[in-house]
């Protein structure tokens, strides 16, 4: 009941813009079109120590910004990823092929969508 009390005069916050990346074996990666300020600002001081190489935080950084905006996933022939829980878990098994498009697709999401952030 205290939830529902506290909705009360509040306008619906609107759902960010979404975009779709299609692979050429025909899956789909559904990307959302905004990032808050304290996201973009976790993003930029991810790094690492002396000990950690360069492609760890690549790595690191790519995982982040897709548990950031990966919305939905669908893969050929199954029903399609939308939890949080199965898009990263499903990232963490992806062949290097996928992982490849993905980082390709982020790339690109950033490019049009936050052009001030660095793509990793």
């Amino acid at each position: 009941m205290g939830k529902r009390s506290r909705r009360r005069g509040q306008e619906a916050m609107p759902d960010a813009p979404e975009s779709a990346y299609t692979s050429d074996g025909g899956d789909v990666l559904t990307l959302r079109g905004a990032m808050t300020v304290a996201t973009r600002q976790e993003y930029a001081a991810l790094g690492g120590t002396a000990a950690s190489g360069a492609e760890d935080i690549w790595q690191r950084r790519v995982e982040f910004l897709f548990e950031r905006l990966a919305v939905r996933w669908e893969l050929a022939g199954a029903e399609p990823l939308v939890k949080q829980k199965e898009l990263i878990g499903r990232y963490r098994f992806a062949s290097a092929d996928e992982r490849r498009w993905i980082r390709d697709a982020l790339r690109e999401h950033l490019a049009e969508w936050f052009p001030d952030v660095d793509a990793p």
